[in-house]
Parts: C-alpha cells; structure tokens; sequence
C-alpha cells in the first residue's frame, strides 16, 4: 500500500457525533478506528494483491469495452458454463472462495463496469441494462453461446436483463435475491396476501436503511469526492454495509480492508454508482428457470410468493446462515445451489444454437 494512504490515515480527522457509540447509527467511532488503525499499521496490501492478481483473467473486447473477467477453465472442454455477477459495495472479490468449489464448470466472472479491477470508467450510461449487453458480448467473444447464470445485489439484476433480453442463451438462473428495482413498481392487488405483505416489509427497509441509495443515485459526484479523498470515510461506508448485512464473524479485519482497498487503489468509488444513478428498464418476468436462494441474514430475503410474481422459480432453497455476501460468508451452500441450476439446464432438452 502506498504512502499516500498512509499519510492520510494518519492524518485523519476524527469526528465525533452524539451517537458515536450508537451502532445503529451506522459504524461506532471505536470500530472505525481500529480499523484505521490495523490499515495504516500492519495491513499488507501487497500480499492480496498479488494473490488476486495470481487469478485467471483475461480482458474481452465486448462491442466497444473492455471487460476484465476471471476465466477459471474446467479440465473438462465440454463442462457447462457459469457466469457469476457480483454486486455494491463489492466486487469480484465476493466470489473468491466458491471459486475452488466450481472446477467441474467453466466459470467467468466480470468484473463490472465501473467495479474494482474494470476497465477505467470514464463516461456516462453504464447502466445495469447496458452491461448486461457488455457481458453478453464478451461471453460470445470468449466462444460460449449457452450458460447458467448467478448473482445477487447489481450482478441479480443484470442477470434478470440478461435472460429476458437472451433466452437462447442464458439456460438457467441463480439468484439470491429478486431484483430490488421491483417493490417500487409492483402491485399489491396483483399479488398474493404473502407477497403483497412484502411489499410493507421491503418498503420499511428501505425507509430505515436505504439512504445510501439516495444518495448513491441522485447525488453521486458529490458523495464520490467525499469518499474518493477519504480512505475513512471510504472505510466507513462500506464496511458499515459489509458487518450490518453479513451473518456474524463474515470477516476478519483484514478481510475488509482488503475489500476497502480494492476500491481506494482502482479509484471507483464514484463509478461504481452508476447502477445506481443510471436508469433501468426490468422486464416484466423472466420465464428462465431459476434457483432462488435464500440466506436467513440478508437484508430483505423475499417469500417464494413474491419471487413467483417475477421469476419461474424452479427451486427455492431456505439457508439457516449466511447473509448479503453469500458467496463469501456460505461458499459450500452458495455452490450447491450453483450445482442446481446448472442441473436445471444440463438435465432439460437442449435448443439448438
């Protein structure tokens, strides 16, 4: 790590409030500096990021872009492939220890337009629906013309574009959320009484704990100067998501300094918002056959009754443990449900293409 955040670190105002103490007004002034103080003192960067540089990536030309991807090959040719798609405020960091658990498949995982390790981001319009154009692209460049995919938080979203706007291609779904974007155009007289009742659920998380997103997509240059000159203010950002959404013990210290490094030293704090500053168009439904998992310590686990509404849910799998960041905090569960969908698609009749 640099001596640049070094100096900063050390040089750190802290601020205090009257709920300095008070957790559920975000992260506590004593949480905050033990992590400030691990990461200016004795945090070795260094070591992870030569180990995430000891991944398999490849950059795909897709239409105009470059995408970066982690191209894990089966030794298998003819093994199916899985596509995972990661979310905010992380990366493709989210998915680094199921990656062990999925050597039967080809794996590729984008990492997304404006996310830590992406092609720099320097114009407008990189909406969720546009990298689902972005990954399709790069897929076809890398020769795979049918494939599962997975993903929850952003990556859930793009993979719901991706099915709709290409059933020839994507076989089967993994999802472990339905895409969010939904509770605000849905209609509670079109649902059933359990997914109607999730509507007030999902409308009182948003009240109590959504601020960010309104920040993140009305506000995003602002807020991006405040966090891209701030390693703790940064720090404070994500890490209150990444403890508050997780299931206990998700992460050592070190593990989310790394996770908060990985955005200071590619400098995309600001463009990771643009998921959520730009438009998006869903489609009413996706007919993909979908594994829907459901982890009990995320943040708004939906009912298989509102899931329905939206998806053609094949499987809906209930975890006693795990949270927001599944694939990090459950990676065996996590790649079991992998497994699922991808017998979804191995096991029904084969379209031509």
């Amino acid at each position: 790590m640099n001596e640049d955040v070094r100096e900063r670190l050390q040089r750190t105002r802290r601020v205090t409030t009257p709920w300095t103490d008070d957790k559920t007004r975000g992260i506590t002034g004593t949480r905050l500096d033990e992590l400030l103080q691990r990461w200016a003192n004795g945090y070795d960067w260094g070591v992870h990021e030569r180990r995430i540089g000891e991944l398999p990536w490849v950059t795909v030309r897709a239409g105009d872009t470059d995408l970066r991807v982690i191209h894990q090959r089966s030794e298998d040719p003819g093994a199916p492939v899985v596509v995972l798609l990661h979310g905010w405020p992380d990366s493709v960091l989210r998915f680094e220890r199921v990656l062990p658990l999925l050597t039967d498949l080809h794996v590729v995982v984008p990492a997304l337009p404006g996310f830590p390790f992406a092609a720099p981001l320097t114009t407008p319009g990189m909406s969720v629906d546009r990298i689902a154009g972005i990954v399709a692209d790069a897929l076809d460049e890398l020769g795979y013309p049918r494939y599962t995919v997975s993903g929850g938080d952003v990556g859930g979203t793009v993979a719901e574009i991706l099915a709709a706007e290409h059933p020839d291609r994507v076989a089967a779904l993994h999802l472990t959320n339905v895409a969010p974007q939904r509770v605000l155009t849905a209609d509670p007289a079109k649902l059933a009484p359990g997914a109607a009742a999730y509507l007030g659920r999902a409308a009182q998380w948003f009240r109590t704990e959504g601020g960010y997103i309104a920040e993140q997509s009305t506000r995003p240059n602002t807020l991006a100067v405040a966090l891209g000159d701030s390693p703790a203010g940064l720090a404070a950002w994500i890490v209150e998501k990444l403890e508050s959404w997780s299931d206990d013990s998700a992460f050592t210290t070190d593990e989310l300094l790394t996770w908060v490094t990985a955005y200071w030293v590619t400098g995309t704090i600001g463009t990771s918002f643009a998921t959520y500053a730009e438009p998006v168009t869903l489609p009413d439904r996706v007919d993909t056959p979908t594994v829907l998992s459901v982890f009990a310590h995320d943040i708004k686990p939906e009912p298989r009754s509102y899931a329905e509404a939206f998806l053609n849910v094949r499987e809906y799998v209930e975890h006693p443990a795990g949270g927001h960041f599944a694939a990090w905090e459950q990676p065996r569960a996590y790649a079991d449900d992998v497994h699922r969908a991808v017998r979804l698609f191995t096991s029904a009749p084969q379209r031509l293409v």
